[in-house]
């Protein structure tokens, strides 16, 4: 019964795609059928990629964009998939434009059609809520198209429904007046003016590698942009971030009880970091002293901590991402990194920290 279902399913989704594409019109990628009298593309030189190349800011005549909501993006100028302003992952690895979802399966959403000029700021499943991606991802391409264009003539931005921390930062950017279209409700648009920037950092390659390449630029912008609206609490110096609040089984402490009693002796206090305030974690992080935790989203924060703040990031030691080295050798920040064993059972977490190689790096 389950493998009917299934095939009833796929061939449901079949129709569905065979209808829109009688409707919309199948999709390529070759740029040579892009019309350069509707498209419009702009380099950046006042902001550079990691491998010292401007950006490029494109603006679309009655442009198109359709998103899965998890893994691709087309940004689309008449029935041809944009390179550069594109987004398409596979099996978590970036792929060509010519492997975008929407070559093969077309935009099978209806279409919403907006009067106005639109910035494209969705992406895959990463932007939507994650606190790195959203500070890394998003808010970059906001300033990068800033250098391009004049914010004030935008009026919407496409992403997904905001969270209440990233209304926050959009009003600290006191761009809060651009109305937002939801890609969650509106997987298919159509805007008189549409804009699409590039990547800040993520070309090619897994986005858990590229992360590692982040350039400095953005981590300065983040620093410039919000360090003033921190908010004066009453915390310790010597921070342990609890990343318990987090529904991911990764990077989490098999030990934790052990390690947290261990670190309270020493002086330490336990923080679920998403339990403060944008402008109270910037203040956490800038009166910290010393930083331990397991590599996580909150590690965002080390942007606003003060030059020589010590730093420990534990991670398994099969987990790639180091952008929280990067962020600390640009910040000048005293880092250590405890990569531990790969566990088999990882029903519960897949870190087990031993206090006695702990108490080397105390």
């Amino acid at each position: 019964m389950e493998k009917i279902s299934y095939s009833l399913k796929n061939s449901f989704k079949r129709i569905i795609q065979f209808i829109f594409k009688l409707i919309y019109g199948t999709i390529n990628s070759d740029q040579n059928k892009i019309s350069r009298e509707k498209i419009f593309i702009k380099e950046v030189n006042s902001l550079k990629k990691k491998n010292n190349e401007n950006y490029k800011v494109c603006k679309i005549i009655n442009g198109r964009a359709y998103t899965d909501f998890v893994e691709h993006l087309a940004v689309i100028e008449n029935q041809t998939i944009l390179e550069n302003f594109s987004y398409q992952t596979v099996n978590a690895e970036f792929k060509k434009v010519s492997e975008n979802a929407c070559i093969q399966k077309g935009t099978p959403r209806i279409k919403k059609k907006i009067n106005g000029s639109v910035l494209c700021l969705t992406q895959g499943v990463s932007g939507h809520s994650n606190y790195f991606h959203w500070l890394f991802d998003i808010l970059p391409k906001i300033k990068i198209f800033s250098e391009a264009f004049n914010l004030s003539n935008l009026d919407y931005f496409y992403l997904d429904d905001l969270k209440p921390f990233q209304k926050k930062t959009l009003n600290m950017l006191e761009i809060e007046k651009i109305k937002i279209i939801s890609s969650k409700k509106y997987r298919h648009i159509q805007a008189n003016e549409l804009f699409a920037t590039e990547h800040p950092w993520y070309f090619k390659g897994t986005i858990l590698e590229q992360a590692n390449y982040v350039p400095s630029w953005i981590i300065d912008w983040i620093y410039n942009s919000f360090k003033k609206y921190e908010k004066k609490i009453d915390t310790s110096e010597k921070i342990f971030i609890d990343r318990s609040e987090t529904k991911s089984k990764q990077c989490q402490f098999l030990n934790d009880e052990e390690i947290s009693e261990f670190l309270t002796k020493k002086g330490f206090k336990k923080y679920k970091i998403g339990n403060f305030t944008f402008e109270e974690q910037i203040y956490l992080f800038k009166n910290a002293k010393i930083i331990f935790g397991a590599h996580g989203a909150a590690f965002s924060n080390l942007v606003f901590c003060e030059k020589g703040t010590r730093v420990i990031e534990i991670k398994p030691i099969n987990h790639p991402k180091s952008q929280y080295k990067v962020i600390s050798d640009h910040k000048k920040l005293n880092y250590s990194l405890i990569e531990t064993d790969e566990l088999k059972n990882k029903n519960d977490g897949d870190i087990y920290l031993d206090i006695e190689t702990l108490k080397n790096y105390l």
